[in-house]
């Protein structure tokens, strides 16, 4: 399958640079496979396409400030030591691999190993211990305090590079750490939003609470890898990145319940769809060596167990969606990863066209934009 076959032209005027007024005012575009029809509503719409005794899965990963700024200490000849000062780095960071050892992208002139970094108003120190592809970093990081607690004050928030703030104000970067976030963020390690859940406020959950919508999380930290661009020529050869993800046994437990009932998996974003398909193809894959009859009732019922590990999961067509019935998800960048994934769920050609009907619509795209619902 060609990577071609997933594109389309984005005016850039449609691409949101700002998050709606009212998180569930944003628009929502409804596609029905089963007729391959549109509808337009908003977001706070939701109930009236819902049934009770549906299980909305949301992802409660939440983002961390993860871009810090600061300078290269020098280390050159005298003139430079006695400066003290080298050039300016911007760090991104991704995920500790080990207490104080973090995997960061890097931003700075000819970075080389042993290269020794100032963060955040001389907060934190850091020290280059590898040079990899893509401006990937292994950093070696001292601070006196938490991490976590210097990156609350002087952290950014990792807006995605299609999201322009050349000189964002105190106001702009309060708007940003607020709204670059679900309501029901809990667990940090994300440097990405999963975007489908900035939509939900406190009363569109108790409105579908009350319409008999049941709702359960998981885990998937976003990395970003998920801006990554398919860079192939055939959608077979793209790989993505790793993510750490965990599901509870609680969230198992409902889904299976869920799927016994009749009810239907609804997945809020990409994120979640890539962990609950993840953790059924391994359980399958476990179970593969039981009888067929266990096979088979496993898979009927989801086979969604609870657990964690690192999924590298990538969905396009054709694929066969053992958990997930149907899914909020925003609008994605041409020829993506993540566009390949809701045209394994809705069909290439629906979703294109789908597309195209935004367009004409002038629906806002990407993170901070408008979304789709696809049942």
């Amino acid at each position: 399958m060609k990577t071609s076959d997933f594109y389309y032209s984005l005016p850039p005027e449609l691409i949101a640079q700002q998050p709606s007024s009212d998180r569930a005012q944003a628009r929502m575009m409804v596609i029905q496979r089963a007729t391959g029809t549109f509808d337009h509503g908003r977001v706070a719409d939701l109930p009236a396409f819902l049934r009770p005794g549906d299980l909305l899965v949301v992802n409660d990963t939440r983002v961390i400030p993860a871009r810090l700024y600061g300078h290269k200490i020098a280390t050159g000849g005298p003139v430079h030591r006695s400066l003290g000062v080298g050039g300016r780095v911007e760090i991104l960071l991704i995920e500790e691999t080990a207490p104080g050892i973090w995997e960061a992208l890097l931003r700075a002139r000819h970075p080389k190993p042993g290269a020794r970094l100032e963060l955040a108003g001389g907060q934190v120190q850091a020290e280059v211990l590898a040079v990899k592809d893509e401006g990937r970093v292994t950093l070696r990081f001292r601070h006196k305090r938490p991490l976590l607690e210097i990156l609350e004050t002087d952290g950014m928030p990792p807006l995605p590079p299609y999201i322009k703030r050349t000189s964002a104000n105190a106001m702009q970067r309060a708007v940003d750490r607020e709204r670059y976030q679900t309501i029901y963020a809990r667990n940090p390690g994300a440097v990405a939003a999963p975007t489908a859940g900035l939509h939900f406020t406190e009363a569109l959950l108790t409105t579908l609470e009350q319409h008999g919508v049941h709702r359960a999380a998981v885990t998937l930290h976003v990395g970003p890898g998920t801006f990554k661009p398919v860079t192939v020529a055939e959608v077979e050869q793209h790989r993505v990145d790793a993510e750490r993800y965990t599901v509870p046994e609680v969230t198992a437990r409902l889904i299976r319940e869920t799927r016994a009932a009749k009810g239907r998996i609804v997945a809020v974003g990409s994120t979640v769809v890539r962990t609950l398909e993840t953790v059924a193809a391994d359980h399958e894959s476990v179970v593969d060596h039981d009888s067929v009859a266990e096979h088979s009732a496993v898979t009927a019922h989801g086979a969604v167990v609870a657990s964690q590990g690192r999924s590298d999961l990538f969905i396009y067509p054709p694929y066969k969606f053992r958990v997930v019935d149907a899914l909020l998800t925003n609008f994605h960048l041409p020829s993506s990863s993540l566009l390949m994934m809701v045209s394994a769920l809705a069909g290439r050609e629906l979703i294109l066209r789908a597309y195209a009907e935004a367009i004409r619509e002038r629906y806002r795209f990407y993170s901070y934009g408008d979304c789709m619902l696809i049942v």
